[in-house]
């Protein structure tokens, strides 16, 4: 029987998602604990890779497993798992469903702040510098993206993937306060490292260390930016993962 686990984790102690043979992932995390409590060897497969270092305040994976939960399964996981990461629902999905390639819609966000907080040092970026970057110019250069759908200029060089096309819905920043800044960014799937490049790009088009006209050059011939910033992971959260069997 195939089951969807819905959890969180916090995902600086960690090198992703993904297991790695020499590094903690939250995968290999997840696994161990199962395995322990259910008696039986359990793989999960994820909703997509985080890079090290990167949140989801949501996250969904799938596994398969044939025999009978224990009694107090979820509680006694939870106690199990470390305080980084949470297990809030396992539930059973039809046999062929994906944890990764049945979702739609994903949705992430980048915390930004301009005074150092002690308490936000793992999920927010402090912005150390003293000229602050145009909101506006930041904002123009987000919904520039919303016109496009490939983003060669936004993909790390090492990836693999077999398109650069991503479907964007939602790129835009939000100002909380005068000293936070939150980008918002859904599509139905995103290239390796695209959010935190985009991220870095807004910002330097607020500094007006690049041109938005550069930037839209970038995206019409689908070459790399002579100026790239890919902006620092504990800003990142995955906050949101779609799927047409779930409801939202």
């Amino acid at each position: 029987m195939r089951y969807f686990a819905q959890l969180a984790y916090n995902g600086t102690a960690y090198a992703g998602w993904q297991a790695q043979p020499h590094a903690p992932s939250v995968q290999q995390t997840l696994e161990t604990a199962f395995s322990t409590i259910s008696g039986t060897a359990i793989e999960f497969v994820g909703c997509g890779r985080t890079d090290a270092g990167v949140h989801a305040s949501q996250y969904f994976a799938h596994f398969d497993f044939d025999g009978t939960f224990p009694n107090g399964f979820l509680q006694r996981v939870n106690k199990l798992l470390p305080d980084e990461v949470v297990i809030y629902n396992i539930f059973e999905v039809a046999p062929d469903a994906h944890a990764r390639f049945d979702a739609f819609s994903r949705s992430y966000e980048y915390h930004l702040t301009f005074i150092k907080n002690p308490f936000q040092i793992q999920t927010a970026y402090f912005y150390p510098f003293t000229n602050k970057p145009d909101f506006n110019k930041m904002q123009a250069a987000a919904h520039l993206l919303l016109h496009y759908n490939e983003f060669q200029p936004f993909c790390k060089s090492n990836h693999d993937a077999k398109t650069l096309q991503c479907d964007l819905t939602k790129s835009e920043w939000m100002q909380t306060d005068e000293n936070k800044l939150v980008f918002h960014i859904t599509a139905n799937r995103f290239l390796r490292g695209m959010v935190r490049l985009i991220v870095g790009m807004c910002l330097n088009v607020g500094l007006e260390k690049v041109r938005l006209a550069d930037v839209k050059t970038a995206l019409d011939n689908q070459t790399l930016l002579k100026k790239s910033w890919s902006v620092p992971p504990q800003g990142l959260f995955l906050t949101e993962v779609k799927y047409p069997f779930l409801e939202t």
